[in-house]
């Protein structure tokens, strides 16, 4: 499980060999334990404290320690410093950055990413019949998006990148109009925003995608990847490429877990605060959604690939088919005609 640390004042430290956390919860002090050995990652936001101790037992457990900010977005990693796996990978991963693999690659991530925002919409209509012809003709306009990003061919990124990015913009705004549309009224929204969120859907969804890209750059480097080497994102300073990269199939997760807290109608005023141009989620909405999206993640099981997975069991298999592909020990999958679009394994239920 992950432990995620976010009630201001807290402090993790080691008791009996467990973790503790301290804190304090209507002015009395409240005090839990963790097996170690129970605990994938820790997950540090605003004014927690840990100790030495604590940091060493996670660092014997293959703990990641991950700082965040305060729209969930990781600022900093502490890990040891051992590599996920062989240097082998990382060698064949920038071999492959400067090759027409890494447009067959980034076809297959963004396609998938439409894909599932098309999946996404379909499974509306099941329970509005009211919009069906509406959701309907919305599915239609994501899908030849992904049609037309299959379509496109060039030996390197760059020749088709304007493209790309053209493309996966347009299904983006076709597909978060939608869900504005069949959103409970109170909760519309107009696009998406972030830096800051202008409304509490996108406050949600960008600390949702805070969570996801912690989660990604984690099961990258168990497999052996590196995380700033990417293929479509360019290399910029400090700039997790390869995160950015692959995630895209796996946004579909967030976007499934806000969407549900919105539509059950369990967010509310309290759960998110006015800022200056925007709002951002407050302590209060940082549990709600917390407690949802890890459960979402670590939890719940699916049907993957043939086989019944947690979400993020399934993106780690993943990462570790991309690092035995590079290496030579799969077959690159190969863009399949998308003229009979199939819905994704992973779709909003």
């Amino acid at each position: 499980m992950q432990l995620f640390i976010n009630t201001p004042g807290s402090y993790l430290h080691v008791k009996d060999e467990m973790f503790e956390v301290r804190f304090t919860k209507d002015g009395k002090e409240e005090k839990h334990q963790m097996a170690a050995h129970k605990v994938t990652s820790i997950v540090l936001a605003q004014s927690a404290a840990l100790s030495t101790d604590a940091i060493h037992l996670a660092l014997k457990f293959n703990i990641d320690i991950v700082v965040v900010e305060n729209n969930g977005h990781p600022v900093g990693r502490f890990w040891h410093s051992k590599l996920g796996s062989t240097t082998k990978i990382r060698k064949a991963q920038l071999e492959t950055s400067l090759s027409p693999e890494a447009v067959r690659w980034v076809k297959e991530w963004v396609i998938k990413k439409v894909e599932n925002q098309a999946g996404f919409v379909n499974d509306l209509i099941k329970h509005r019949s009211s919009q069906a012809d509406y959701l309907k003709n919305q599915e239609e306009k994501i899908k030849s998006q992904a049609i037309s990003l299959a379509n496109l061919t060039g030996e390197k990124i760059q020749d088709i990148a304007d493209t790309l990015r053209g493309l996966e913009g347009t299904a983006g705004r076709i597909y978060f109009e939608t869900i504005s549309s069949v959103m409970p009224e109170q909760y519309g929204f107009s696009g998406r925003s972030s830096r800051p969120a202008k409304d509490p859907f996108n406050a949600f969804l960008n600390y949702a995608y805070g969570i996801l890209y912690s989660r990604v750059e984690r099961v990258l480097v168990l497999a052996g990847i590196e995380p700033y080497l990417g293929f479509l994102h360019r290399d910029d300073y400090n700039q997790l490429s390869m995160v950015y990269d692959f995630i895209e199939p796996y946004r579909i997760h967030a976007e499934t877990a806000v969407f549900r807290l919105f539509s059950a109608k369990k967010v509310n005023q309290l759960h998110t605060d006015v800022i200056t141009n925007g709002c951002s989620l407050n302590t209060e909405g940082k549990k709600l959604l917390v407690e949802q999206f890890i459960d979402y993640l670590d939890n719940q099981t699916i049907r993957y690939n043939g086989r019944n997975l947690t979400r993020m069991h399934g993106m780690q298999l993943d990462a570790h088919q991309f690092a035995n592909t590079l290496i030579g020990k799969e077959t690159i999958p190969v863009i399949k005609d998308m003229s009979g679009f199939k819905k994704p394994d992973i779709s909003s239920e």
